[in-house]
């Protein structure tokens, strides 16, 4: 087996570690049973095609700053550190409070780190992993100590709650990790990236309107083009094959196997596509997390929420090794291997 000194190099210069965690979502509670009221769809339905039982929706004039700021405070406080001992922030994000500034300049002043820069990632559902490795390769090169890595999407703001077909799926939260540089092997580190993208897949999962090539007008308000659209039928068969395929290309890579895991996170877009991938690549079931129940696809935030749930509930220890993987629209697809430190 490949040792982890050796694995770390591919992560750049020194090795990093999550030092911390947090999470948050909005309290209000939209259930199966609201939807029901709402579009022609049932509680049976959505739980045999998604596994989601309820999601969690801001209330009017919450934006995704707001939830990154309630995550990202919550990690600052359990690193250890200070808003202003921050070099770095990613916002991973495809629901910005706006299109300009940045939700990581906004986030940067409500949170205070007055000494940070940063950046909005797009990736959809992606957008967590390829953050993470983002920041990871900026303090592995010591242009700074600590960086935050932000989760969060407000979906029920681009959701068409006329559309049956994706508007049962999506919620709003958000997660927050900062990254540091580790200080030995105790500390945990971030061991392996792996992403991809396929522009092919595009028309498959967007929001047709909004950008230069289709600004607001009234036709495209009026054919609702400012709305997620979505060919269920290529979205699941794609995730499903990529995201073994990039879990594999990973555990190969490192001399590992599914067996070597101690955690499987995968971005929780759809509980079925979850155990059809993992099945695939020959994960034990009882070391893969799922807690799309609760929350449905929050995009980028469904990761670190799923990592809260298995530190919480004790699946997930220091010293375990987690696998993340990720597929969004775009296509992008990402894994990142971590020895968790805490």
């Amino acid at each position: 087996m490949v040792t982890e000194t050796k694995r770390r190099t591919r992560c750049g210069g020194r090795p990093t570690t999550i030092r911390s965690l947090a999470t948050y979502v909005p309290p209000r509670v939209l259930s199966n049973a609201d939807l029901e009221k709402m579009v022609d769809t049932s509680n049976e339905w959505i739980l045999q095609r998604t596994g989601i039982r309820e999601r969690h929706l801001v209330d009017p004039g919450v934006a995704t700053s707001d939830l990154a700021a309630h995550a990202a405070t919550d990690a600052i406080a359990r690193s250890g550190l200070a808003p202003d001992d921050l070099g770095f922030i990613v916002v991973g994000t495809v629901t910005p409070d706006m299109m300009f500034p940045s939700t990581a300049c906004l986030l940067q002043h409500k949170i205070g780190a007055h000494r940070a820069w940063g950046f909005d990632l797009s990736a959809a559902c992606s957008a967590f992993t390829y953050a993470l490795t983002t920041a990871s390769q900026i303090v592995s090169t010591g242009a700074h100590e600590h960086a935050l890595v932000v989760g969060a999407d407000v979906m029920s703001s681009i959701i068409d709650y006329q559309d049956r077909s994706t508007c049962v799926l999506f919620g709003d939260g958000a997660g927050a990790v900062i990254v540091s540089a580790a200080a030995g092997p105790d500390d945990g580190a971030i061991l392996d990236f792996e992403h991809e993208i396929d522009g092919a897949g595009a028309p498959a999962l967007c929001m047709p309107a909004g950008g230069s090539l289709n600004p607001p007008t009234h036709e495209t308000i009026d054919r609702r083009m400012h709305y997620v659209k979505q060919d269920g039928a290529t979205v699941f068969k794609f995730a499903v094959r990529k995201t073994e395929e990039i879990a594999r290309r990973v555990l190969d890579r490192n001399g590992l196997t599914p067996r070597d895991l101690d955690l499987f996170v995968s971005h929780q877009a759809n509980q079925r596509i979850i155990l059809s991938a993992t099945e695939k690549l020959g994960v034990d079931p009882a070391k893969v997390i799922i807690n799309i129940a609760r929350f449905g696809n929050t995009t980028a935030a469904t990761i670190p929420l799923a990592l809260n749930d298995a530190v919480a509930s004790k699946r997930l220890k220091k010293g375990d090794l987690v696998l993340l993987a990720s597929v969004g629209a775009g296509f992008t697809v990402g894994a990142v291997l971590v020895r968790w430190g805490f």
